[in-house]
């Protein structure tokens, strides 16, 4: 998969930024005095930039608050130390102020150091602040949160979220909230779905749009990043801004403020017990991981950002990180990192903040590849994804920030920043980043290549040394964690799979059949126990929940390999459960009833018809002569296929959605009377006779 590295198209700036820039004389009146000070308004936030000094080592940013005259009316403070690691182009420094209260009006002055030599000041600049968004005389837009209307002194609590929630859902038919879940104490789990004119009717219809996913706020006591999404939802949900309409009308976006509502009340990082919920989304043990997972199964965003706050003080204003795990597929590794480095780093040195790797200053044991964690979990279902860690405290380089008001606004309006950001990219890379979903479908499905139980990618400093210098550390796997021999499928017990488990909650245990029906995989059962094929698009995940090698695995499921490969001429009958790889089959191929047949990077010539199966599961591979399934009771998935003549999927009984993505058709198409119509996963199949019935919009 390359890497993009196209300009984006041209976007409108955030929903409430100002187009005036203010700016001082541009000729110094002393050596070394920073000239060319510009400052521009946005949400929460005020972008600095100056002419750099020859030979500064860093840059004070002082800011004075002024009346409508400009006269100070309080004491000047230097709130930024801009360092040249804080952005890619570090000949033209910004610097995004935040922390003060939006609507305030405010002088700066900028001035550059060597080494402790403080030199002379810039001329000031005066201007008033970004008030926050929404205009108080209209329905809808006049909603504020709590942390609003305490102008950062207090966070929103559960019940006032829940108003605030379900006024949006009221007012504007751009919004549907839905409940996705219920955590542990039944606290529930919402969901903004947004869309133009309105969301989509289904998780089906919502999935079709490609959405753009944002999970706020996993762990209770790091809220910042609800608080930016509590924000933006009401942005979305009435602003008229072309852009946001613009975005809407082309995807929908899905906005989960509070998956730990029990953590939030308690101020804890984890759960109710104890559970820290970024360790759980590929076990999903308890309730709350359960219902994001079963949401991306549903909804299937195809890009998604997921919210944090980080300790280390040296750090950026914004460490972020891709889906590291070496089961992700290349394609999403690279549209991920396309993002953070080819978006993010170059947007963050236009507007002043400090988006860095993960780590950046100081580093640390971060950013390793647990597949538990969300990103990770993310990326080995095909979504292009970064974490987002906000500073805790404001650090050496924002030094005012011992007022925790100021330091709850630059949290969180950095956090607004990140995320509409993430939308302007899902936006204009939409095409990108759907392709690069299709290429690692199609590879997970294919089965091929290494498996990794446990290690990451290595991520740089980009560009060397910025704007980081300490990138999360290599988290190779060791040679007892690598399987270059994938087996064909999984074989688990009927105690393994309907058996009860010790690793849930009280009162909310669930089985493994559960557990993987939540993470959508297909499953057929056999008379000697229930098999998980891997020739699935979530191939790199399967093996980590039920080999005995995983690291933090379901069960210890056994490896079931190919039953036949190379050359086989004439009838070929499938009884019980058999595994095609890399086979050439020249004749007629039957699947009995209550059989499976799998197969993948297989060729057969001839036709292919299965009554009453119990799966059927092919993937890169070629039919020349008709394929007909009817009657399967378990599973149906057919990625990346050529076909030589008709197909017909009717009367299927499969509980959950036959998969058809990605399939060559020469010939007619036809799929009827299924239980659940086919999907196509929003990969396009290509068909040259008629398309009747449940596919012919496939």
């Amino acid at each position: 998969m390359r890497r993009h590295r196209a300009v984006l198209i041209a976007l409108s700036t955030l929903l409430t930024a100002s187009l005036i820039t203010i700016a001082n004389p541009a000729t110094a009146a002393e050596p070394n005095q920073v000239t060319d000070l510009t400052i521009r308004q946005a949400d929460g936030y005020t972008t600095l930039a100056w002419q750099p000094v020859d030979g500064a080592t860093d840059y004070q940013i002082e800011r004075t608050p002024v009346d409508s005259a400009d006269n100070p009316t309080g004491t000047p403070t230097i709130v930024g130390i801009w360092r040249p690691n804080r952005q890619i182009n570090q000949e033209s420094p910004t610097f995004a102020d935040a922390g003060y209260n939006p609507g305030d009006r405010f002088q700066w002055r900028v001035r550059a150091r060597i080494d402790t030599t403080e030199l002379p000041y810039s001329e000031a600049v005066a201007g008033t602040t970004t008030a926050p968004w929404g205009n108080p005389d209209t329905p809808g837009e006049r909603l504020r949160t709590q942390w609003e209307t305490t102008h950062g002194a207090q966070y929103t609590s559960d019940t006032d979220e829940y108003a605030y929630t379900a006024a949006i859902d009221e007012l504007s038919d751009r919004v549907r909230v839905v409940e996705i879940g219920r955590t542990i104490q039944n606290r529930p789990i919402n969901m903004f779905v947004i869309g133009y004119p309105a969301p989509a009717a289904t998780p089906e219809a919502v999935a079709a749009t490609s959405p753009a996913a944002i999970n706020c706020n996993v762990h209770g006591n790091e809220p910042g990043d609800r608080e930016a999404c509590l924000i933006m939802a009401r942005q979305l949900a009435f602003s008229t801004d072309p852009r946001v309409t613009d975005l809407l009308s082309h995807t929908t976006v899905l906005i989960v403020p509070t998956i730990n509502g029990d953590g939030r009340a308690a101020n804890t990082r984890g759960n109710s017990t104890g559970q820290d919920l970024n360790r759980d989304y590929s076990l999903i043990r308890q309730p709350e991981t359960a219902a994001y997972v079963k949401m991306v199964r549903d909804y299937r965003p195809v890009a998604g950002y997921d919210g944090h706050e980080y300790g280390n003080s040296r750090a950026g204003d914004l460490p972020m990180l891709p889906p590291r795990h070496q089961n992700v597929a290349q394609p999403i590794f690279d549209e991920s990192m396309d993002m953070i480095e080819g978006h993010m780093y170059r947007e963050g040195a236009e507007a002043g903040w400090w988006p860095c790797p993960y780590g950046c200053d100081g580093g640390g044991n971060v950013g390793l590849g647990e597949e538990t964690i969300l990103r990770n979990t993310l990326g080995l279902k095909n979504v292009v994804n970064s974490l987002l860690e906000l500073r805790s405290s404001g650090g050496q380089t924002r030094p005012d920030e011992g007022n925790a008001a100021n330091n709850r606004r630059r949290k969180t309006f950095s956090a607004l920043w990140t995320f509409q950001q993430f939308l302007d990219y899902h936006r204009a890379k939409l095409t990108d980043i759907t392709e690069a979903r299709a290429d690692a479908i199609t590879f997970q499905a294919a089965n091929t290549g290494r498996l990794v139980f446990r290690g990451s990618r290595p991520i740089a400093a980009h560009p060397a040394p910025h704007p980081g210098s300490s990138p999360p550390p290599i988290d190779a796997p060791p040679a007892d964690l690598i399987l270059d021999n994938a087996p064909c499928a999984y074989k688990l017990t009927e105690e393994q799979y309907h058996g009860p488990r010790t690793d849930g909650p009280t009162g909310a245990v669930t089985t493994a059949a559960e557990r993987i029906a939540d993470h959508g995989w297909k499953v057929v059962k056999a008379a000697d126990g229930y098999y998980v094929p891997l020739n699935q698009p979530e191939r790199g995940l399967i093996p980590l929940l039920l080999d005995e090698v995983g690291v933090e695995n379901l069960v210890d499921g056994e490896r079931v390999y190919p039953t036949r490969t190379g050359r086989h001429t004439g009838p070929l009958t499938i009884t019980g459960f058999a595994c095609l790889d890399d086979a050439t089959v020249t004749g007629p191929v039957t699947v009995r009833p209550g059989a499976t047949l799998v197969a993948t990077d297989t060729t057969i010539t001839g036709p292919v018809n299965a009554t009453s199966a119990a799966g059927v599961l092919l993937a890169n591979s070629k039919i020349t002569g008709p394929l007909r399934v009817t009657g399967t009771t378990d599973a149906i998935s057919l990625i990346d296929l050529n076909v030589t003549g008709p197909v017909d999927l009717s009367a299927n009984r499969t509980t959950n959605q036959p998969l058809l993505a990605g399939v060559r058709v020469t010939g007619p198409l036809a799929c009827a009377g299924n239980t659940t119509a086919p999907t196509n996963l929003n990969i396009r199949n290509t068909v040259t006779g008629p398309r009747a019935g449940q596919c012919a919009t496939l």
